[in-house]
């Protein structure tokens, strides 16, 4: 099946981008951006848990509940993501590559299910993980699952409203063709953000 031609820049950009973020966390290369390369080593579990301000928000073991200001910590398993239900803390705590990770990972799983799966997970069924290893391994599986899933739409399918079931955002009210935009907005804009904390933290972060 060929890729609606609509489709096909999107899908462009989002390779584009899974390529370098996920040379970003594992090396041994990255792209500068400018077309060098430069060498980056793998991230490691206490960058991925680094809170660099009092009371971040992260990943945590079910155990030791709630980080400051959250209510809960979503999904099952050994490990959860600090979250509150809505209204949101104001202002929006600032959170670690655990959290941005696993919100990520989260939103790659439970929309290519509900886009060509089983319509029927949820937040309780996701795991978020307390390794960098285990969390890039999932991120992997999930983005490579929602390509899949995309690379199999049809240019109708781009027009359909609702053509994603997915119970968190506005997809029941929302054309395909801009679901799809959307995530790659969320991979770029949380792509960055990680990006930028792996900086922040080889220039001295360690002692923060």
């Amino acid at each position: 099946m060929s890729v609606p031609p609509r489709l096909a820049p999107l899908l462009e950009q989002f390779d584009f981008t899974l390529e370098r973020l996920v040379n970003r966390l594992n090396g041994p290369v990255m792209n500068s951006g400018n077309g060098t390369d430069v060498r980056v080593g793998p991230i490691t579990d206490a960058e991925y848990l680094w809170e660099p301000v009092p009371d971040c928000w992260s990943v945590r073991r079910r155990e030791a509940g709630p980080g400051p200001r959250a209510t809960l910590l979503t999904g099952t398993g050994d490990w959860g993501r600090d979250a509150t239900p809505p209204p949101h803390p104001e202002p929006a705590p600032f959170t670690t590559i655990a959290w941005r990770l696993s919100h990520l990972v989260e939103m790659f799983e439970l929309r290519t299910d509900h886009t060509a799966g089983s319509h029927s997970l949820t937040r309780d069924d996701f795991r978020s993980r307390g390794d960098a290893a285990s969390a890039v391994a999932d991120f992997e599986e999930a983005t490579a699952a929602w390509r899949k899933a995309l690379v199999a739409v049809t240019d109708a399918d781009l027009d359909t409203v609702g053509y994603s079931t997915y119970p968190h955002g506005g997809d029941a009210e929302e054309a395909f063709v801009d679901v799809v935009w959307w995530m790659n907005q969320e991979l770029l804009h949380h792509g960055a953000e990680i990006a930028l904390l792996r900086d922040l933290y080889r220039a001295g972060g360690q002692g923060g």
